[in-house]
């Protein structure tokens, strides 16, 4: 443990320099000059301050450590000699719970995790009533963002006469977004008994999400002659303003044929902006995969075909469940799930993830 220990503070040793020279560059007159350099050194910053700060703690905690047996073995006073056996033991508990916190820390991170995100909402299996499910995941999505602080915003929506959704576009706005919705990814089942249905049978139906980091700046350049931009009129609620004008955007991005569309603002520059902005999240997962099957593959690999077998959470009614099958994880409190309780399911796929890494490296 000791080799260990000091291995780990000589490693974030350097972290925590770093840590300190990017503290005096963001107070730098000349850095704050060039706002795309200052954001850059301040996510850094930001991104290692964790590991920093646990430095410091690690290294306090060995030196009392060492401190107290060194007193320990040149001590004479039985009393005083347990009372700094008891201290050595406290201290080396508490040095291993922050060797294991280290360890995650340094595993890679994920460079989206502070991301706001974009959120896919698509009916899939079911008819009507996978569109009414969507909805209900969107309010579900909805009021776990409203817990978190975060701000929730439409990009593109399309429903249905009866008031389920086909499939909608929102972004959520808030520093950690993307760390806590990526796991949502996948295909979601509901098993409950339609409002349509007389007999009261249970129908099993499917909806799909897909989660993209929000990327603000990207690697590689979009070009206007790329771009296919169409505008229509609004559908949905809105009154007379929809029916003259034409405020919708759709983009189409022609050498990858990605299309993307958003119709909530009254503005058209608006919708293009928030397009250009979901544009170049996929763009960024598309050129990530390099050529386009990969891109569709990944895609797929999120949402799969929308089949009823292919899920990665079961929202059961008649028993007031709800399973996560990736962790093996399950609430009877459905209501609370609904409302936007997913903590339990996320904090169980994160640890998960870490577990995972942890083995691997």
């Amino acid at each position: 443990m000791e080799e260990l220990v000091n291995e780990l503070i000589e490693k974030t040793g350097k972290t925590k320099e770093r840590y300190e020279e990017l503290n005096k560059l963001v107070s730098d007159p000349e850095v704050i000059a060039d706002n795309k350099e200052w954001k850059k050194l301040v996510k850094e910053r930001s991104q290692i301050e964790e590991i920093a700060f646990a430095h410091d703690q690690l290294k306090k905690l060995h030196e009392d450590y060492v401190s107290c047996q060194k007193e320990y073995e040149k001590e004479s006073d039985h009393e005083l000699k347990e009372m700094f056996y008891e201290e050595i033991s406290r201290l080396k508990e508490e040095i291993e719970k922050k060797v294991e916190e280290i360890k995650v820390l340094l595993l890679p991170k994920d460079a989206n995790d502070d991301s706001n995100v974009i959120i896919e909402i698509r009916q899939a299996a079911g008819g009507e009533e996978s569109a009414l499910f969507c909805s209900v995941l969107f309010r579900m999505y909805s009021m776990y963002a409203d817990k978190k602080h975060w701000k929730v915003e439409v990009m593109d929506l399309n429903e249905t006469e009866l008031g389920g959704i086909k499939e909608i576009t929102f972004m959520v706005k808030g520093k950690g977004a993307y760390s806590r919705f990526k796991y949502e990814s996948g295909v979601h089942r509901v098993q409950r008994v339609p409002e349509t249905e007389s007999q009261g049978r249970i129908h099993t139906s499917t909806s799909t999400v897909a989660v993209l980091p929000e990327i603000e700046e990207v690697e590689f350049e979009i070009e206007d002659k790329d771009l296919k931009i169409d505008t229509y009129r609004s559908s949905g609620a809105g009154g007379q303003h929809v029916n003259k004008t034409e405020s919708a955007i759709r983009i189409t991005h022609l050498p990858t044929g990605i299309v993307v569309a958003c119709q909530d603002e009254r503005s058209q520059i608006k919708n293009r902006e928030r397009a250009m902005s979901i544009l170049r999240s996929k763009l960024y997962e598309y050129y990530q995969g390099q050529i386009e099957s990969e891109y569709k593959e990944e895609r797929r690999s999120q949402v799969g075909t929308g089949d009823r077998s292919e899920r990665v959470r079961t929202y059961n009614y008649p028993q007031g469940r709800v399973t996560d099958h990736r962790v093996n994880v399950t609430s009877y409190n459905i209501e609370g799930v609904l409302n936007g309780d997913l903590d339990q399911f996320i904090d169980a796929l994160t640890l998960k993830d870490r577990a995972d890494k942890l083995a691997q490296a």
